[in-house]
């Protein structure tokens, strides 16, 4: 029931209102004034060496995934605001959705970013185009917690432009209920009896990974041949697929709507979270692994203290922030000692070493074999037509004469050997 208000009522709730919304812009500015010390609680153990920093007062350009850092939210530490309050510059972060994507912007020279988080084979070609500063490790003394074998790996040897963030490989999600017993092998997802209940990756280099994965291939294998099969082998399962999908895998796989999907296995913890049907599996023949990395563009305009980032993220109790918050395996050996690090010896986060004897990293491939990956997935997502002899014909024109260019400079410069 409703009733109408005399007008020293309506006067008097007015008065209220405005009474009510000056204490809460006076108790805004109070808590902007004061930060809480709640969502920011970390043990740093030299926080002179962040608080005497000569780059107060500047801003930092961060650019990284999506959901990939420690944001405050459900009780964890704000990792940007606690590296504010501590050094007084100011970070701006903002998100991409895949490394071609960074790419991009980064080459085009729109954005002066200070800090990028690439994964190992897009930083490989940041690298060989330039596009990247050498780090002062003297700088980043935390650089000693990174465990050695995330250090002097293939896209930057010497150690000399990276900082390895976070390790993640791919596996196999599959729901209990629906499938039968546990996988051990890809082939599963190309098994007509679970028709319309797989899901495939939505990008062409994890999805021709799988295939390539069971045909006992190279990831980063030249030849035109292999990756013919490997698009066949795509084709042949596609009548079993249900949809390619990125982000959608959380929705479909948590409501029991698809039986399986290839995917990073951190993000399986967030699907398991919300569905206890949902599994884990290595398949036998292996899959991708990769490392993310926080580098350093030619864009920045802050390197200092972008440094001085990169050093914060590898404190100990702000690594372990991270680690928990984003569930992807930690390069960081302070936090593996961590008793209080809820994955600390997690069998399916930091499984067997001998697992990943078949596991292998994505590099970046020639130009060439990108625009024939690129055409064979265009041509699978489309109608599933094969193209495949306009497509080897094409690279192999294209091999051919780069190869007979290539002799000639070999015979005109007198050399003995040249390295790609």
């Amino acid at each position: 029931m409703s009733r109408r208000l005399t007008l020293r009522q309506v006067l008097m709730n007015l008065l209220a209102a405005l009474m009510m919304a000056t204490f809460v812009l006076l108790s805004c500015g109070a808590a902007n004034a004061i930060p809480s010390s709640t969502p920011d609680t970390a043990n740093i153990e030299n926080e002179d060496f962040y608080r005497n920093n000569p780059y107060r007062g500047t801003v930092l350009n961060v650019y990284n995934w999506g959901e990939y850092i420690s944001d405050g939210g459900e009780g964890s530490l704000d990792v940007n605001r606690k590296f504010e309050e501590l050094t007084g510059i100011k970070v701006n972060y903002t998100n991409f959705d895949s490394n071609e994507d960074m790419y991009a912007k980064l080459k085009s020279g729109g954005a002066n970013y200070d800090l990028v988080v690439p994964s190992d084979y897009m930083i490989e070609r940041l690298i060989d185009e330039g596009l990247l500063e050498k780090l002062d490790y003297s700088n980043i003394p935390n650089f000693r917690y990174i465990d050695e074998k995330y250090k002097g790996l293939y896209y930057d040897p010497k150690d000399e432009y990276t900082v390895s963030y976070n390790v993640g490989y791919v596996a196999l999600i599959y729901n209990k209920q629906l499938v039968e017993e546990e996988p051990d092998s890809w082939s599963i997802l190309w098994d007509e009896k679970y028709a319309g209940q797989v899901l495939m990756f939505n990008n062409p280099r994890d999805a021709f990974a799988i295939a390539q994965s069971l045909l006992g291939q190279d990831y980063n294998d030249t030849d035109p041949a292999q990756w013919a099969a490997a698009y066949d082998k795509l084709l042949e399962q596609k009548p079993v697929v249900r949809s390619y999908v990125m982000d959608e895998v959380y929705n479909i796989m948590e409501s029991g709507a698809a039986a399986m999907a290839p995917y990073y296995v951190g993000d399986y913890f967030t699907m398991a979270e919300n569905n206890d049907d949902l599994a884990v599996t290595f398949p036998k023949e292996g899959a991708n692994i990769f490392v993310d990395a926080m580098c350093i563009p030619t864009t920045t305009q802050n390197k200092g203290a972008a440094e001085l980032y990169i050093n914060f993220m590898e404190e100990p109790e702000v690594a372990l922030a991270n680690a928990e918050y984003i569930a992807y395996a930690t390069p960081n050996t302070e936090v593996l000692k961590m008793d209080e690090y809820s994955y600390k010896g997690d069998e399916t986060l930091y499984p067997d070493e001998s697992l990943f004897e078949n596991y292998q990293y994505f590099h970046n491939l020639p130009s060439e074999t990108q625009s024939l990956m690129s055409n064979y997935w265009s041509d699978l997502k489309v109608d599933g037509s094969s193209n495949r002899s306009v497509y080897v014909g094409l690279i192999a024109f294209v091999g051919a004469v780069a190869a007979y260019g290539v002799f000639h400079l070999v015979r005109r410069k007198h050399r003995e050997k040249y390295y790609d």
